[in-house]
């Protein structure tokens, strides 16, 4: 029998294909990038939206991730595990609710502040990832970074003129 927690997720159940960033955080290494560059092209998708329907789209991502990262890492019998990375996909798109548009130095940016927040967890998206638990615990800190790395990469973005 396995020990490892991936083998326990299933691709053909909805809330673990999800949860895994439609497989993208099944990378072996570095799962939470690889989960952040999957998010991009959805990211192009919802940003065609009026700026009101992507705030309504990035909060019900957020609000149906609690219960996706919750069953998942129950299902894995792990808290967080790193394949999970849904959170990762609503951090990357409350980052890019301030690009004004659609451009590669904008998606650039938001990419590396918010895994830099992400990575780094100043805090208190450290003491978030290590108190809080469940599917709430696994989304929260990166919520949290995605709103450090927006507000960073508004000042950035706008200081360097994009």
């Amino acid at each position: 029998m396995s020990t490892n927690p991936k083998d326990l997720l299933k691709m053909n159940n909805p809330w673990h294909l999800l949860a895994t960033g439609f497989g993208s955080g099944l990378a072996k290494y570095i799962p939470g990038t690889m989960g952040t560059l999957a998010a991009i092209p959805l990211y192009l998708i919802l940003a065609q939206l009026p700026f009101g329907w992507y705030l309504v789209a990035v909060l019900v991502a957020a609000i149906i991730g609690i219960r996706i990262c919750h069953i998942t890492s129950s299902d894995m019998k792990v808290h967080d595990h790193g394949s999970i990375v849904w959170d990762e996909f609503v951090g990357f798109w409350i980052t890019m609710a301030v690009a004004p548009t659609v451009s590669w130095k904008w998606i650039l940016a938001g990419f590396i502040l918010f895994r830099f927040f992400d990575m780094l967890k100043p805090w208190p998206i450290s003491w978030l990832d290590k108190h809080v638990e469940g599917g709430f615990g696994i989304m929260i800190d990166d919520v949290l970074a995605g709103f450090m790395a927006m507000i960073s990469l508004w000042f950035i973005g706008y200081w360097l003129g994009f």
